[in-house]
């Protein structure tokens, strides 16, 4: 069977792959692990569970790598080309009158393969997912009870019931010698006491849970019931919820911001309107994600013309200053969003200008690139 991809494009493409595969996952957990921390610490406080972190990560996901992908192609296509021309692999190809621009040809085809794809992601994807995480950790905040205590202070768990712990660690997940008075609907108190405790939320309640060992639960009718003696009851571990809510208060519905809104969905807010959010901010929030996809396939042009470096001068100056255009560019869009929502400038103005000026930018720096490289085969071509 006849391989439908052209011999150089599919070199071109094997050399490209694994750089953009190991890329894209150091990018990834880079750009994770800051938010990784923050929701690791957040959630340890609040006794949250493995699952809740583990869904909040994947609705991080999308985010970051709507980020990642651009970062990504850059970086494959810059190693791919200046690997290629330190071991001359690009002289030939020029010698053989084979351009940068029919070299750039496959990697563009990819940047426009990813730029449809982003269409996806920053369209549908990403609202969805922000809300979801929105969601998630509003869950995760206010589901249950969880008290930041303090070892030798007391805090009050409910209206009739308060706790104090010797020891708290962990967050305040982890008790010793721990004191717990409640009052029951009777007004009969209850005294718990155990030498250790875990604080954690039930999956299975949605309340925090209060696991202690080793202690004893003394029932004191006084004054409710003078005429009855207390009861002392021993326990090795006993399970106490320390709140049940009557009612789970549901989060407020997708879109209230613009930014949870799919393509779709702005769109029709475009042209019949949204509640509590203006034109402008629905403009602004559909014509950014668009132009962020459009860039993409010139991505590699940029990378492959910053890679073309002359011999002898090391690489690493290319990649940093193809990594400072494409932070910049980056920077002026978000910057160009805000203006356009917030009514300061035209979107044509802070969005369309800046992207047509780095589409036309990277075009025009391999288009140099390509025209020197011509111009040095022909001085050195033998006569």
């Amino acid at each position: 069977m006849k391989n439908r991809l052209p011999l150089l494009d599919h070199y071109l493409l094997k050399q490209m792959l694994p750089p953009f595969v190991v890329a894209l996952a150091a990018t990834l957990v880079a750009l994770l692990l800051e938010r990784l921390l923050m929701l690791l610490d957040h959630l340890a406080s609040a006794g949250s569970s493995l699952t809740t972190f583990i869904g909040l990560l994947t609705d991080l996901l999308p985010h970051y790598m709507g980020l990642a992908l651009p970062a990504a192609l850059c970086i494959a296509v810059f190693l791919t080309v200046q690997g290629m021309s330190d071991n001359n692999e690009i002289d030939a190809l020029l010698a053989g009158r084979v351009s940068l621009l029919r070299i750039s040809r496959p990697f563009m085809q990819v940047g426009l393969v990813l730029g449809v794809l982003s269409v996806l992601l920053y369209g549908y994807i990403q609202p969805v997912a922000r809300y979801d995480y929105r969601a998630g950790f509003y869950f995760a905040a206010h589901t249950g009870w969880a008290p930041h205590l303090q070892a030798g202070m007391f805090a009050s768990t409910s209206g009739r019931a308060v706790m104090t712990a010797d020891d708290v660690s962990h967050g305040g997940t982890r008790l010793k010698r721990i004191f717990i008075r409640e009052l029951n609907d009777k007004g009969i108190a209850h005294i718990i006491t155990a030498k250790t405790g875990l604080l954690t939320i039930s999956n299975a309640t949605q309340s925090t849970q209060l696991d202690l060992w080793n202690g004893e639960i003394i029932d004191d009718p006084f004054p409710a019931a003078p005429q009855h003696h207390p009861s002392i009851t021993h326990f090795d571990h006993v399970v106490r919820v320390i709140d049940r809510p009557s009612h789970q208060e549901a989060f407020r519905s997708r879109g209230a911001d613009e930014r949870e809104l799919t393509m779709f969905e702005l769109m029709t807010a475009l042209r019949h309107g949204y509640p509590g959010i203006t034109y402008r901010a629905l403009r602004a929030e559909l014509d950014f994600r668009l132009a962020r996809a459009l860039a993409i396939p010139f991505i590699p042009l940029l990378a492959a013309a910053f890679a073309m470096g002359i011999k002898r001068r090391r690489p690493v100056y290319g990649l940093i200053a193809v990594a400072a255009i494409l932070v910049g560019f980056d920077q002026i869009q978000l910057f160009g969003h805000s203006f356009a929502a917030a009514g300061s400038a035209p979107v044509w103005l802070a969005i369309w200008v800046p992207e047509v000026l780095f589409c036309v930018g990277c075009m025009a720096a391999l288009l140099r690139r390509s025209r020197g490289s011509w111009i040095r085969r022909k001085l050195v071509r033998p006569s």
